[in-house]
Protein backbone atom coordinates (compact mmCIF):
# COMPACT_ATOMS: atom_id res chain seq x y z
CA UNK A 1 0.00 0.00 0.00
CA UNK A 2 1.19 3.82 -0.96
CA UNK A 3 2.54 5.39 2.51
CA UNK A 4 1.91 9.07 3.20
CA UNK A 5 5.26 9.65 4.81
CA UNK A 6 9.13 7.67 4.30
CA UNK A 7 11.55 7.26 6.92
CA UNK A 8 14.36 7.94 4.22
CA UNK A 9 12.97 11.46 2.88
CA UNK A 10 16.00 13.52 2.07
CA UNK A 11 16.08 17.24 2.76
CA UNK A 12 15.76 18.17 -0.81
CA UNK A 13 11.93 15.65 -0.78
CA UNK A 14 11.48 17.58 2.20
CA UNK A 15 11.78 20.85 1.79
CA UNK A 16 9.30 20.06 -1.67
CA UNK A 17 7.07 18.41 0.72
CA UNK A 18 6.55 21.80 2.62
CA UNK A 19 6.56 23.53 -0.61
CA UNK A 20 3.51 21.98 -1.89
CA UNK A 21 1.86 22.06 1.45
CA UNK A 22 2.15 25.70 1.75
CA UNK A 23 0.57 25.55 -1.48
CA UNK A 24 -2.36 23.49 -0.55
CA UNK A 25 -3.17 25.90 2.55
CA UNK A 26 -3.47 28.75 0.33
CA UNK A 27 -5.03 27.12 -2.98
CA UNK A 28 -7.69 24.98 -0.65
CA UNK A 29 -5.95 21.94 -2.01
CA UNK A 30 -7.06 22.68 -5.48
CA UNK A 31 -3.71 22.25 -7.83
CA UNK A 32 -3.53 25.41 -10.02
CA UNK A 33 -0.96 23.32 -12.07
CA UNK A 34 -4.10 21.05 -12.64
CA UNK A 35 -6.39 23.87 -13.90
CA UNK A 36 -3.73 25.34 -15.86
CA UNK A 37 -2.52 22.43 -17.76
CA UNK A 38 -6.45 21.72 -18.44
CA UNK A 39 -6.96 25.29 -19.56
CA UNK A 40 -4.03 24.98 -21.96
CA UNK A 41 -5.24 21.77 -23.60
CA UNK A 42 -8.47 22.90 -24.14
CA UNK A 43 -7.08 26.32 -25.54
CA UNK A 44 -4.35 24.92 -27.76
CA UNK A 45 -6.80 22.25 -28.68
CA UNK A 46 -9.52 24.55 -29.68
CA UNK A 47 -7.26 27.17 -31.43
CA UNK A 48 -6.18 24.14 -33.85
CA UNK A 49 -9.91 23.40 -34.37
CA UNK A 50 -11.13 26.15 -36.95
CA UNK A 51 -14.47 24.13 -37.75
CA UNK A 52 -15.49 23.98 -33.86
CA UNK A 53 -14.48 27.98 -33.33
CA UNK A 54 -17.00 28.89 -36.84
CA UNK A 55 -19.27 26.38 -34.81
CA UNK A 56 -19.15 28.51 -31.85
CA UNK A 57 -19.39 31.69 -33.55
CA UNK A 58 -22.56 30.82 -35.31
CA UNK A 59 -24.10 29.59 -32.04
CA UNK A 60 -23.16 33.27 -30.53
CA UNK A 61 -24.61 34.74 -33.41
CA UNK A 62 -27.71 33.01 -32.90
CA UNK A 63 -27.80 33.64 -30.03
CA UNK A 64 -27.48 37.27 -30.15
CA UNK A 65 -30.56 36.93 -32.84
CA UNK A 66 -32.66 35.20 -30.54
CA UNK A 67 -31.92 37.29 -27.63
CA UNK A 68 -33.06 40.39 -29.99
CA UNK A 69 -35.89 38.74 -30.82
CA UNK A 70 -36.26 38.02 -27.47
CA UNK A 71 -36.00 41.72 -26.09
CA UNK A 72 -38.72 42.99 -28.98
CA UNK A 73 -41.56 40.68 -27.55
CA UNK A 74 -41.16 41.16 -23.66
CA UNK A 75 -40.89 44.86 -24.59
CA UNK A 76 -43.85 44.97 -27.07
CA UNK A 77 -45.96 41.99 -26.90
CA UNK A 78 -48.93 42.03 -23.98
CA UNK A 79 -48.10 38.44 -23.28
CA UNK A 80 -46.09 38.20 -20.55
CA UNK A 81 -42.34 36.37 -21.57
CA UNK A 82 -41.96 32.58 -21.15
CA UNK A 83 -41.20 30.85 -17.92
CA UNK A 84 -37.40 29.30 -17.84
CA UNK A 85 -36.74 25.65 -17.06
CA UNK A 86 -34.12 26.36 -15.00
CA UNK A 87 -35.08 26.73 -11.37
CA UNK A 88 -32.86 29.11 -10.51
CA UNK A 89 -35.70 31.48 -12.17
CA UNK A 90 -38.66 29.99 -11.27
CA UNK A 91 -40.22 32.87 -9.37
CA UNK A 92 -42.87 34.73 -11.69
CA UNK A 93 -40.73 38.42 -11.24
CA UNK A 94 -38.01 36.61 -13.63
CA UNK A 95 -41.21 36.76 -16.34
CA UNK A 96 -40.87 40.95 -16.37
CA UNK A 97 -38.69 42.99 -18.29
CA UNK A 98 -35.93 43.61 -17.76
CA UNK A 99 -35.61 40.41 -15.73
CA UNK A 100 -36.21 38.19 -18.08
CA UNK A 101 -33.42 39.42 -20.83
CA UNK A 102 -30.53 39.01 -17.91
CA UNK A 103 -32.30 35.53 -17.02
CA UNK A 104 -32.23 34.45 -21.31
CA UNK A 105 -28.88 36.42 -21.34
CA UNK A 106 -27.42 34.28 -18.78
CA UNK A 107 -28.37 31.40 -19.65
CA UNK A 108 -27.75 31.53 -23.39
CA UNK A 109 -23.84 32.35 -21.96
CA UNK A 110 -24.37 29.21 -19.96
CA UNK A 111 -25.24 27.47 -23.13
CA UNK A 112 -22.47 28.94 -25.38
CA UNK A 113 -19.84 28.01 -22.49
CA UNK A 114 -20.74 24.29 -22.82
CA UNK A 115 -21.04 23.95 -26.31
CA UNK A 116 -17.04 25.65 -26.01
CA UNK A 117 -15.82 23.28 -23.17
CA UNK A 118 -17.04 20.35 -24.91
CA UNK A 119 -16.54 18.39 -27.67
CA UNK A 120 -13.10 20.14 -29.03
CA UNK A 121 -11.20 17.47 -30.58
CA UNK A 122 -7.66 16.42 -28.96
CA UNK A 123 -8.74 17.22 -24.82
CA UNK A 124 -8.16 14.37 -22.95
CA UNK A 125 -11.45 13.66 -21.23
CA UNK A 126 -10.32 14.47 -17.43
CA UNK A 127 -9.12 17.81 -18.80
CA UNK A 128 -12.36 18.97 -20.61
CA UNK A 129 -14.62 18.04 -17.36
CA UNK A 130 -12.35 20.46 -15.13
CA UNK A 131 -12.36 23.10 -17.83
CA UNK A 132 -15.99 22.42 -17.99
CA UNK A 133 -16.32 22.48 -14.25
CA UNK A 134 -14.49 25.37 -13.88
CA UNK A 135 -16.35 27.92 -16.57
CA UNK A 136 -19.84 26.37 -14.51
CA UNK A 137 -18.48 27.78 -11.31
CA UNK A 138 -17.84 31.23 -12.78
CA UNK A 139 -20.77 30.95 -14.31
CA UNK A 140 -22.74 30.21 -10.80
CA UNK A 141 -20.91 32.94 -9.20
CA UNK A 142 -21.96 35.48 -12.07
CA UNK A 143 -25.31 34.62 -12.06
CA UNK A 144 -27.82 37.48 -11.83
CA UNK A 145 -29.52 36.25 -8.92
CA UNK A 146 -27.05 36.10 -7.07
CA UNK A 147 -26.72 40.29 -7.44
CA UNK A 148 -29.25 41.86 -5.04
CA UNK A 149 -29.87 44.54 -7.45
CA UNK A 150 -30.21 41.98 -10.58
CA UNK A 151 -32.51 39.98 -8.94
CA UNK A 152 -36.15 40.68 -8.54
CA UNK A 153 -37.20 38.38 -5.80
CA UNK A 154 -34.52 40.67 -3.46
CA UNK A 155 -35.47 44.22 -5.00
CA UNK A 156 -39.35 43.45 -4.86
CA UNK A 157 -38.50 42.06 -1.12
CA UNK A 158 -35.93 44.97 0.25
CA UNK A 159 -38.90 47.55 -1.30
CA UNK A 160 -41.96 46.20 1.11
CA UNK A 161 -39.66 44.90 4.15
CA UNK A 162 -38.16 48.84 3.99
CA UNK A 163 -34.60 47.17 3.82
CA UNK A 164 -35.39 44.72 6.84
CA UNK A 165 -34.75 41.96 4.76
CA UNK A 166 -30.88 42.98 4.48
CA UNK A 167 -30.57 43.96 8.40
CA UNK A 168 -31.90 40.48 9.04
CA UNK A 169 -29.43 38.72 6.44
CA UNK A 170 -26.25 40.75 7.70
CA UNK A 171 -27.47 39.66 11.11
CA UNK A 172 -26.88 35.78 9.80
CA UNK A 173 -24.14 36.34 7.88
CA UNK A 174 -22.43 37.92 11.28
CA UNK A 175 -23.78 34.64 13.12
CA UNK A 176 -22.24 32.56 10.36
CA UNK A 177 -18.44 34.69 10.34
CA UNK A 178 -18.38 34.18 14.37
CA UNK A 179 -19.56 30.70 13.82
CA UNK A 180 -17.11 29.56 11.73
CA UNK A 181 -14.23 31.40 13.31
CA UNK A 182 -15.21 29.74 16.75
CA UNK A 183 -15.37 26.52 14.84
CA UNK A 184 -18.80 26.33 15.83
CA UNK A 185 -21.15 24.23 14.27
CA UNK A 186 -24.40 26.10 11.82
CA UNK A 187 -26.70 27.22 14.03
CA UNK A 188 -29.95 25.27 14.67
CA UNK A 189 -27.15 22.30 14.71
CA UNK A 190 -27.79 22.35 18.66
CA UNK A 191 -31.62 21.22 18.48
CA UNK A 192 -30.60 17.81 16.97
CA UNK A 193 -27.80 16.72 19.96
CA UNK A 194 -26.71 13.03 19.41
CA UNK A 195 -28.59 10.57 21.80
CA UNK A 196 -31.31 12.85 22.59
CA UNK A 197 -33.20 14.05 18.99
CA UNK A 198 -31.05 11.72 16.90
CA UNK A 199 -29.44 8.63 17.32
CA UNK A 200 -31.63 7.36 20.08
CA UNK A 201 -32.62 4.02 19.03
CA UNK A 202 -31.95 1.76 22.60
CA UNK A 203 -29.00 -0.16 22.37
CA UNK A 204 -25.06 -0.84 23.94
CA UNK A 205 -21.78 -0.75 22.85
CA UNK A 206 -20.33 -4.34 22.92
CA UNK A 207 -16.71 -3.62 21.42
CA UNK A 208 -14.40 -0.53 21.29
CA UNK A 209 -11.21 -0.65 19.92
CA UNK A 210 -8.94 2.44 18.52
CA UNK A 211 -11.05 2.84 15.69
CA UNK A 212 -14.54 1.64 16.21
CA UNK A 213 -17.39 0.86 18.52
CA UNK A 214 -19.98 -1.44 17.65
CA UNK A 215 -23.78 -0.39 18.90
CA UNK A 216 -25.88 -3.64 19.51
CA UNK A 217 -29.56 -2.57 19.18
CA UNK A 218 -31.78 -4.03 21.61
CA UNK A 219 -34.31 -6.44 20.33
CA UNK A 220 -38.16 -5.33 20.02
CA UNK A 221 -39.82 -8.28 19.10
CA UNK A 222 -40.68 -11.55 21.09
CA UNK A 223 -38.57 -13.33 18.36
CA UNK A 224 -36.13 -12.54 15.47
CA UNK A 225 -34.86 -13.45 12.35
CA UNK A 226 -31.70 -15.88 13.29
CA UNK A 227 -29.44 -13.92 10.97
CA UNK A 228 -28.19 -10.51 12.27
CA UNK A 229 -27.44 -7.66 10.24
CA UNK A 230 -24.08 -5.72 10.32
CA UNK A 231 -23.94 -2.29 9.04
CA UNK A 232 -20.88 -0.68 7.70
CA UNK A 233 -21.27 2.90 7.38
CA UNK A 234 -19.00 5.29 5.55
CA UNK A 235 -16.04 6.52 7.68
CA UNK A 236 -16.31 10.02 6.08
CA UNK A 237 -19.58 10.45 7.91
CA UNK A 238 -20.91 9.71 10.92
CA UNK A 239 -23.10 6.61 11.76
CA UNK A 240 -26.05 7.99 12.61
CA UNK A 241 -27.61 9.07 9.13
CA UNK A 242 -29.11 5.88 9.66
CA UNK A 243 -30.31 5.88 13.27
CA UNK A 244 -31.53 9.74 13.03
CA UNK A 245 -35.00 11.14 14.33
CA UNK A 246 -37.53 8.27 15.16
CA UNK A 247 -39.54 8.39 12.52
CA UNK A 248 -36.70 8.07 9.74
CA UNK A 249 -34.28 5.86 11.04
CA UNK A 250 -33.20 2.85 9.44
CA UNK A 251 -32.01 1.06 12.32
CA UNK A 252 -35.26 1.66 14.12
CA UNK A 253 -37.05 -0.06 11.10
CA UNK A 254 -34.69 -3.32 10.90
CA UNK A 255 -35.27 -3.64 14.67
CA UNK A 256 -39.08 -3.37 14.69
CA UNK A 257 -39.11 -5.76 11.97
CA UNK A 258 -37.33 -8.52 14.05
CA UNK A 259 -33.78 -7.86 12.55
CA UNK A 260 -30.91 -8.39 15.32
CA UNK A 261 -28.81 -4.81 14.26
CA UNK A 262 -24.80 -4.41 15.02
CA UNK A 263 -23.43 -1.28 13.40
CA UNK A 264 -20.20 -0.15 13.63
CA UNK A 265 -19.36 3.81 14.57
CA UNK A 266 -16.11 4.99 13.38
CA UNK A 267 -13.70 7.25 15.41
CA UNK A 268 -13.21 10.59 14.14
CA UNK A 269 -9.26 10.85 13.50
CA UNK A 270 -6.73 12.79 15.04
CA UNK A 271 -3.23 12.76 14.66
CA UNK A 272 -2.66 10.10 16.29
CA UNK A 273 -4.44 7.95 13.85
CA UNK A 274 -2.51 9.17 10.88
CA UNK A 275 -1.18 6.00 10.02
CA UNK A 276 -4.10 3.78 9.60
CA UNK A 277 -4.25 2.44 6.53
CA UNK A 278 -7.03 0.77 4.41
CA UNK A 279 -6.15 -2.99 6.13
CA UNK A 280 -6.41 -1.20 9.30
CA UNK A 281 -9.58 -0.19 8.55
CA UNK A 282 -10.92 -3.78 7.43
CA UNK A 283 -8.89 -5.56 10.22
CA UNK A 284 -9.96 -3.18 13.38
CA UNK A 285 -13.05 -2.70 11.17
CA UNK A 286 -15.43 -5.04 9.51
CA UNK A 287 -13.16 -7.64 10.71
CA UNK A 288 -13.59 -7.06 14.32
CA UNK A 289 -16.73 -6.54 14.32
CA UNK A 290 -17.81 -9.28 12.64
CA UNK A 291 -15.85 -11.43 15.10
CA UNK A 292 -18.28 -9.48 17.74
CA UNK A 293 -20.89 -10.49 16.24
CA UNK A 294 -20.43 -14.04 15.91
CA UNK A 295 -19.52 -13.82 19.75
CA UNK A 296 -22.79 -13.08 20.54
CA UNK A 297 -24.62 -14.49 18.14
CA UNK A 298 -22.72 -18.19 17.69
CA UNK A 299 -23.29 -20.20 14.81
CA UNK A 300 -25.57 -17.70 12.98
CA UNK A 301 -24.03 -16.43 9.32
CA UNK A 302 -24.18 -12.14 9.26
CA UNK A 303 -26.16 -10.00 6.56
CA UNK A 304 -23.66 -7.53 6.06
CA UNK A 305 -25.06 -4.48 4.83
CA UNK A 306 -22.06 -1.35 3.82
CA UNK A 307 -22.89 2.65 2.76
CA UNK A 308 -20.65 4.37 0.41
CA UNK A 309 -17.38 4.01 1.79
CA UNK A 310 -18.36 1.50 3.97
CA UNK A 311 -20.18 -1.16 1.23
CA UNK A 312 -16.41 -0.44 -0.87
CA UNK A 313 -14.93 -1.96 2.49
CA UNK A 314 -17.39 -4.48 2.72
CA UNK A 315 -17.25 -5.59 -0.79
CA UNK A 316 -13.10 -5.63 -0.61
CA UNK A 317 -13.81 -7.86 2.84
CA UNK A 318 -16.17 -10.30 1.44
CA UNK A 319 -14.15 -10.43 -1.77
CA UNK A 320 -10.89 -11.56 0.98
CA UNK A 321 -13.39 -13.76 2.74
CA UNK A 322 -14.30 -15.76 -0.32
CA UNK A 323 -10.51 -16.00 -1.20
CA UNK A 324 -10.12 -17.99 2.03
CA UNK A 325 -12.74 -19.94 2.45
CA UNK A 326 -14.23 -18.00 4.96
CA UNK A 327 -18.26 -18.62 4.55
CA UNK A 328 -19.74 -16.76 7.81
CA UNK A 329 -21.59 -14.15 5.98
CA UNK A 330 -25.06 -14.74 4.41
CA UNK A 331 -25.46 -12.11 2.39
CA UNK A 332 -23.77 -8.90 1.54
CA UNK A 333 -26.16 -5.36 0.89
CA UNK A 334 -24.58 -2.17 -0.86
CA UNK A 335 -26.07 1.29 -0.28
CA UNK A 336 -24.53 3.91 -2.89
CA UNK A 337 -21.36 2.06 -2.89
CA UNK A 338 -18.99 1.98 -6.24
CA UNK A 339 -16.76 -0.94 -6.67
CA UNK A 340 -15.58 0.32 -10.18
CA UNK A 341 -14.05 3.66 -9.86
CA UNK A 342 -13.35 3.95 -14.06
CA UNK A 343 -16.67 6.55 -14.22
CA UNK A 344 -16.31 7.82 -10.59
CA UNK A 345 -18.37 10.85 -11.47
CA UNK A 346 -17.71 14.70 -10.66
CA UNK A 347 -15.52 13.74 -7.37
CA UNK A 348 -12.84 12.80 -9.97
CA UNK A 349 -12.77 16.16 -10.89
CA UNK A 350 -10.04 16.41 -7.74
CA UNK A 351 -8.27 13.54 -8.36
CA UNK A 352 -5.27 13.28 -10.19
CA UNK A 353 -1.61 13.15 -9.40
CA UNK A 354 -1.52 16.80 -9.05
CA UNK A 355 -3.92 17.53 -6.73
CA UNK A 356 -3.12 14.16 -5.02
CA UNK A 357 0.71 15.25 -4.36
CA UNK A 358 -1.15 18.76 -2.65
CA UNK A 359 -3.82 16.78 -0.48
CA UNK A 360 -0.80 14.48 0.26
CA UNK A 361 1.82 17.11 1.85
CA UNK A 362 -0.62 18.95 3.60
CA UNK A 363 -1.85 15.58 4.77
CA UNK A 364 1.68 14.73 5.57
CA UNK A 365 1.84 17.75 8.13
CA UNK A 366 -1.33 17.95 9.87
CA UNK A 367 -1.90 13.78 10.05
CA UNK A 368 -5.13 14.09 8.59
CA UNK A 369 -7.52 16.10 5.84
CA UNK A 370 -9.79 17.79 7.69
CA UNK A 371 -13.45 18.12 7.49
CA UNK A 372 -13.76 21.67 6.44
CA UNK A 373 -12.17 20.62 2.49
CA UNK A 374 -14.37 17.32 2.26
CA UNK A 375 -17.41 20.22 3.16
CA UNK A 376 -15.87 22.64 0.53
CA UNK A 377 -15.69 19.66 -2.06
CA UNK A 378 -19.19 18.89 -1.96
CA UNK A 379 -19.95 22.30 -2.36
CA UNK A 380 -17.91 22.99 -5.21
CA UNK A 381 -19.96 20.14 -6.88
CA UNK A 382 -23.33 21.63 -6.03
CA UNK A 383 -22.48 25.02 -5.68
CA UNK A 384 -26.16 26.01 -6.36
CA UNK A 385 -27.68 23.81 -3.58
CA UNK A 386 -25.26 24.38 -1.13
CA UNK A 387 -23.80 27.44 -1.50
CA UNK A 388 -25.50 30.35 -3.77
CA UNK A 389 -29.15 29.84 -3.21
CA UNK A 390 -28.78 29.70 0.79
CA UNK A 391 -26.28 32.96 0.24
CA UNK A 392 -29.38 34.55 -1.71
CA UNK A 393 -32.24 33.17 1.08
CA UNK A 394 -30.39 33.92 3.97
CA UNK A 395 -28.10 36.80 3.34
CA UNK A 396 -30.54 38.86 0.53
CA UNK A 397 -33.83 37.81 1.44
CA UNK A 398 -33.17 37.54 5.34
CA UNK A 399 -34.41 34.26 5.50
CA UNK A 400 -32.68 31.01 7.37
CA UNK A 401 -33.89 27.67 6.34
CA UNK A 402 -35.27 26.05 9.45
CA UNK A 403 -32.69 23.31 10.56
CA UNK A 404 -33.81 19.44 9.91
CA UNK A 405 -32.18 16.58 11.30
CA UNK A 406 -30.45 15.34 7.80
CA UNK A 407 -29.06 19.07 8.13
CA UNK A 408 -27.48 19.20 11.34
CA UNK A 409 -26.15 15.71 10.49
CA UNK A 410 -24.35 16.78 7.78
CA UNK A 411 -23.28 19.67 9.65
CA UNK A 412 -21.60 17.03 11.65
CA UNK A 413 -18.47 16.24 9.66
CA UNK A 414 -15.58 13.78 10.34
CA UNK A 415 -11.69 14.06 9.32
CA UNK A 416 -9.60 11.46 7.35
CA UNK A 417 -6.40 9.62 8.78
CA UNK A 418 -3.59 10.61 5.85
CA UNK A 419 -2.33 6.94 5.03
CA UNK A 420 -5.75 5.68 4.47
CA UNK A 421 -7.26 8.65 2.29
CA UNK A 422 -3.89 8.60 0.22
CA UNK A 423 -4.31 4.89 0.22
CA UNK A 424 -8.28 5.17 -0.81
CA UNK A 425 -7.87 7.86 -3.83
CA UNK A 426 -4.86 5.90 -5.23
CA UNK A 427 -5.71 2.24 -5.35
CA UNK A 428 -9.62 2.84 -5.80
CA UNK A 429 -9.89 6.66 -7.61
CA UNK A 430 -7.10 6.86 -9.42
CA UNK A 431 -5.65 3.22 -10.18
CA UNK A 432 -8.86 1.46 -9.95
CA UNK A 433 -7.21 -1.29 -8.43
CA UNK A 434 -10.51 -3.30 -6.95
CA UNK A 435 -11.84 -3.75 -9.77
CA UNK A 436 -8.81 -4.66 -11.98
CA UNK A 437 -8.14 -7.20 -9.35
CA UNK A 438 -4.97 -6.06 -7.99
CA UNK A 439 -5.99 -4.56 -4.60
CA UNK A 440 -4.20 -6.19 -1.71
CA UNK A 441 -5.61 -7.64 1.44
CA UNK A 442 -3.16 -9.39 3.84
CA UNK A 443 -0.51 -9.29 1.02
CA UNK A 444 -2.60 -10.64 -1.79
CA UNK A 445 -5.33 -9.45 -4.24
CA UNK A 446 -8.45 -9.95 -4.12
CA UNK A 447 -10.91 -11.00 -6.81
CA UNK A 448 -14.62 -9.27 -7.14
CA UNK A 449 -15.22 -12.24 -9.36
CA UNK A 450 -15.29 -14.35 -5.98
CA UNK A 451 -18.69 -12.98 -4.63
CA UNK A 452 -20.78 -15.54 -5.24
CA UNK A 453 -23.22 -14.79 -2.06
CA UNK A 454 -26.75 -12.91 -2.43
CA UNK A 455 -26.59 -9.33 -2.70
CA UNK A 456 -28.92 -6.20 -2.95
CA UNK A 457 -27.85 -2.87 -3.73
CA UNK A 458 -29.08 0.78 -3.72
CA UNK A 459 -28.31 3.55 -5.83
CA UNK A 460 -30.72 7.03 -5.91
CA UNK A 461 -31.19 9.02 -9.38
CA UNK A 462 -29.40 11.53 -8.33
CA UNK A 463 -26.36 10.87 -6.59
CA UNK A 464 -23.29 13.28 -6.60
CA UNK A 465 -20.54 11.04 -4.40
CA UNK A 466 -20.97 7.41 -6.28
CA UNK A 467 -23.49 7.77 -9.37
CA UNK A 468 -25.73 5.17 -10.08
CA UNK A 469 -24.25 4.13 -13.13
CA UNK A 470 -21.23 3.64 -11.50
CA UNK A 471 -22.81 1.51 -8.61
CA UNK A 472 -24.74 -0.69 -10.80
CA UNK A 473 -20.77 -1.75 -12.35
CA UNK A 474 -20.67 -4.90 -10.00
CA UNK A 475 -23.38 -6.48 -12.11
CA UNK A 476 -20.48 -6.79 -14.63
CA UNK A 477 -17.97 -7.82 -12.35
CA UNK A 478 -19.64 -10.53 -10.13
CA UNK A 479 -21.61 -13.40 -10.66
CA UNK A 480 -23.91 -13.43 -7.68
CA UNK A 481 -27.75 -12.70 -7.71
CA UNK A 482 -28.04 -9.24 -7.59
CA UNK A 483 -31.15 -7.51 -6.95
CA UNK A 484 -30.76 -3.31 -7.79
CA UNK A 485 -32.93 -0.90 -6.81
CA UNK A 486 -32.84 2.58 -8.34
CA UNK A 487 -34.47 5.21 -5.72
CA UNK A 488 -35.27 9.01 -6.13
CA UNK A 489 -32.93 11.35 -4.08
CA UNK A 490 -29.59 11.78 -3.67
CA UNK A 491 -26.49 9.86 -1.81
CA UNK A 492 -27.85 10.86 1.28
CA UNK A 493 -31.95 11.58 0.93
CA UNK A 494 -32.29 8.41 -1.54
CA UNK A 495 -31.23 6.30 1.33
CA UNK A 496 -32.83 7.56 4.71
CA UNK A 497 -36.07 6.71 2.85
CA UNK A 498 -38.44 5.59 5.30
CA UNK A 499 -41.81 4.03 4.32
CA UNK A 500 -44.74 6.98 4.86
CA UNK A 501 -48.12 6.69 3.63
CA UNK A 502 -47.60 10.29 1.63
CA UNK A 503 -44.28 9.75 0.36
CA UNK A 504 -43.59 11.44 -3.39
CA UNK A 505 -40.71 8.90 -3.58
CA UNK A 506 -40.63 5.92 -5.86
CA UNK A 507 -37.92 3.10 -6.79
CA UNK A 508 -37.00 0.46 -9.44
CA UNK A 509 -36.30 -2.74 -8.46
CA UNK A 510 -35.21 -6.05 -10.76
CA UNK A 511 -33.01 -8.91 -9.67
CA UNK A 512 -30.51 -10.35 -11.99
CA UNK A 513 -30.20 -14.18 -11.57
CA UNK A 514 -26.87 -16.05 -10.70
CA UNK A 515 -24.50 -16.34 -13.04
CA UNK A 516 -26.84 -14.51 -15.92
CA UNK A 517 -24.82 -11.22 -18.01
CA UNK A 518 -25.66 -8.20 -16.51
CA UNK A 519 -28.06 -5.24 -18.50
CA UNK A 520 -26.75 -2.30 -19.38
CA UNK A 521 -27.46 0.74 -17.40
CA UNK A 522 -29.91 2.12 -19.52
CA UNK A 523 -31.44 -1.34 -20.37
CA UNK A 524 -31.67 -1.89 -16.93
CA UNK A 525 -33.71 1.30 -16.42
CA UNK A 526 -36.17 0.81 -19.40
CA UNK A 527 -36.87 -2.91 -18.07
CA UNK A 528 -36.90 -2.65 -14.33
CA UNK A 529 -40.58 -1.80 -13.16
CA UNK A 530 -41.33 1.37 -11.14
CA UNK A 531 -42.74 0.97 -7.42
CA UNK A 532 -44.21 3.73 -5.34
CA UNK A 533 -43.06 4.38 -2.06
CA UNK A 534 -39.67 3.41 -0.04
CA UNK A 535 -37.41 1.27 -0.94
CA UNK A 536 -36.99 -0.30 2.47
CA UNK A 537 -39.27 -2.37 2.93
CA UNK A 538 -38.32 -4.39 -0.16
CA UNK A 539 -34.65 -4.25 1.34
CA UNK A 540 -36.69 -5.88 4.29
CA UNK A 541 -38.80 -8.16 3.28
CA UNK A 542 -35.43 -9.73 0.90
CA UNK A 543 -33.38 -9.94 3.80
CA UNK A 544 -36.50 -12.29 5.68
CA UNK A 545 -36.78 -14.11 2.74
CA UNK A 546 -32.66 -14.99 2.66
CA UNK A 547 -33.04 -15.55 6.39
CA UNK A 548 -34.10 -18.88 8.88
CA UNK A 549 -36.67 -19.30 11.13
CA UNK A 550 -37.28 -16.73 14.21
CA UNK A 551 -35.94 -17.18 17.33
CA UNK A 552 -35.75 -15.55 20.53
CA UNK A 553 -33.18 -12.69 20.53
CA UNK A 554 -29.95 -13.27 21.45
CA UNK A 555 -27.97 -11.87 24.75
CA UNK A 556 -27.14 -8.51 24.60
CA UNK A 557 -23.35 -7.96 24.87
CA UNK A 558 -21.31 -7.20 27.67
CA UNK A 559 -22.02 -2.96 27.82
CA UNK A 560 -19.23 -0.66 27.41
CA UNK A 561 -21.90 2.51 27.36
CA UNK A 562 -25.38 2.63 25.98
CA UNK A 563 -25.49 3.52 22.84
CA UNK A 564 -24.55 5.87 20.64
CA UNK A 565 -21.04 5.66 22.62
CA UNK A 566 -18.49 8.21 22.92
CA UNK A 567 -16.72 8.10 19.32
CA UNK A 568 -19.62 9.41 17.29
CA UNK A 569 -19.79 12.84 19.43
CA UNK A 570 -15.97 13.61 19.21
CA UNK A 571 -15.55 16.60 17.07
Amino acid sequence: MHRTTSSNASPASDLDTQARAALARATGALSPAAGMLATLDWSTHLMSAPGKRALLAQQGLQQMQDLAAFARRSLFDAEPAEVASDRRFAAPEWQQWPFSLWRESFLAAQRWWEAATRGVPGVERHHEDLVAFGARQWLDMLSPGNLPWANPVVIERTLREGGANLVRGFAHWAEDLQRQADGAPPAGTERFRVGHEVAVTPGRVVLRNRLIELIQYAPATPTVHAEPVLIVPAWIMKYYILDLSPHNSLVKYLVEQGHTVFCISWKNPHEAERDLGMQDYLDLGLRAALDAVNAICPKRKVHATGYCLGGTLLAIGAAAMARDGDDRLATTTYFAAQTDFSEPGELGLFIDESQLSLLEAQMQQTGYLTAQQMAGAFSMLRSYDLLWSRMVNEYLLGVRAPMNDLMAWNADATRMPARMHSEYLRHLFLDDDLSEGRFPVDGRPVSLGSLRLPTFMVGTLTDHVAPWRSVHKLHFLSPAEITFALTTGGHNAGIVNPPVPDSRRSHRLLTRPAGEHGLAPDEWLAQAPEHAGSWWPAWQQWLAAHSGARVKPPRMGEALADAPGQYVKER
